[in-house]
């Protein structure tokens, strides 16, 4: 069964970002929904049930306003190419079709609930693989998005994703709205430089994975896991809280690069307010993630413990994966000027 489910997850994901016409990216999209349910709902327990129902509600929702939208355009000008987005009206309600789908605020509400009543490996799936089709459509669609929209989600989304996470206990809330805000950076710069979007949405992609995995190592699901992490495993522990800074976007690792390019970019075109919000909005994000990562170094004294393992048995992860993506999420920044 998740052999099929994978697989079934992989395929939709293919025909949308490889498909002209509408029908089939929707096609697309709706094998990806109807993928990842059962996997989110896989535990059998009440809250599991609900994240399901509110993944499936928000992405059909969605689907069927993409579908609506290219209809309208198809009305409009006569073809379903997905290059050939020219209505004002089906391109608005396309841009918040997408929107919804990825997680972008104000239609963000579903994300983090979602994300909390999955399993760690299932939130992973969501946050990473589930962005790529719409990102795919983002990109073929660029040209004719409405940038004043996708600026004004952006700057929602980097500062609610800042301020909500900010009194977040559970990790995959805390990775929800780490993922809010990293979504707004990538929706700033989408009609503006396509390829920064493209490697933003790669850096992200590599640095969400290397935290999952980390957090799947540790079985951390809430700070005071974290907390007790550092005198079981204190190198894993000290990769996790690396990761988290570059996650945060500080100097010199992997995470500044791409908040760098696009402040820089936003600025060369004007949008000063724009760079001036995300920029500010980055501070908060860092400081949470700069408290995840002082709780899971520095073990407070009522959390100490004498014992060399956890009560709770160690989850298998691929590491091959992990050893992939952790340098990416660590390195690539310092490393960029030997490459270019």
């Amino acid at each position: 069964t998740t052999t099929i489910l994978i697989s079934s997850l992989a395929t939709g994901t293919i025909i949308t970002a490889s498909s002209h016409h509408w029908l089939m990216a929707w096609v697309g999209l709706e094998m990806n929904t109807l993928a990842i349910i059962p996997m989110i709902s896989k535990q059998h327990h009440p809250r599991a049930t609900e994240a399901a129902t509110k993944y499936f509600l928000t992405q059909a929702a969605a689907s069927a306003t993409i579908l609506f939208s290219s209809t309208t355009n198809a009305w409009q000008t006569g073809t379903w190419d997905i290059m050939n987005m020219t209505n004002p009206t089906a391109n608005m309600l396309l841009t918040m079709a997408i929107a919804m789908k990825l997680g972008l605020a104000p239609m963000h509400f579903w994300l983090p609930e979602v994300l909390q009543g999955s399993t760690i490996e299932t939130a992973l799936i969501i946050t990473t693989w589930q962005k790529l089709a719409p990102m795919a459509l983002i990109f073929m669609t660029s040209n004719t998005l409405p940038t004043t929209a996708l600026l004004t989600m952006a700057m929602i989304s980097t500062l609610l994703g800042g301020w909500a996470g900010l009194n977040q206990t559970q990790t995959r809330k805390i990775m929800a709205y780490s993922s809010i805000a990293h979504l707004g950076w990538m929706a700033a710069i989408t009609t503006i430089m396509p390829n920064i979007l493209t490697l933003n949405l790669v850096l992200y992609l590599t640095m969400t994975t290397s935290m999952f995995y980390m957090l799947i190592l540790l079985n951390s699901k809430n700070i005071k896991d974290m907390a007790t992490s550092s005198t079981t495993s204190p190198t894993t522990t000290t990769l996790t809280m690396l990761t988290l800074l570059s996650l945060g976007g500080l100097p010199p690792l992997t995470g500044f690069m791409p908040k760098w390019l696009i402040i820089e970019e936003l600025t060369t075109q004007n949008f000063t307010t724009t760079a001036t919000i995300l920029a500010l909005s980055a501070l908060l994000s860092l400081f949470f993630y700069l408290r995840l990562s002082y709780s899971s170094t520095i073990t407070l004294a009522p959390n100490t413990t004498t014992t060399k393992h956890k009560w709770r048995f160690k989850p298998t992860i691929n590491t091959t994966l992990l050893t992939t993506t952790l340098p990416m999420s660590l390195l690539m920044l310092p490393i960029t000027p030997m490459i270019c």
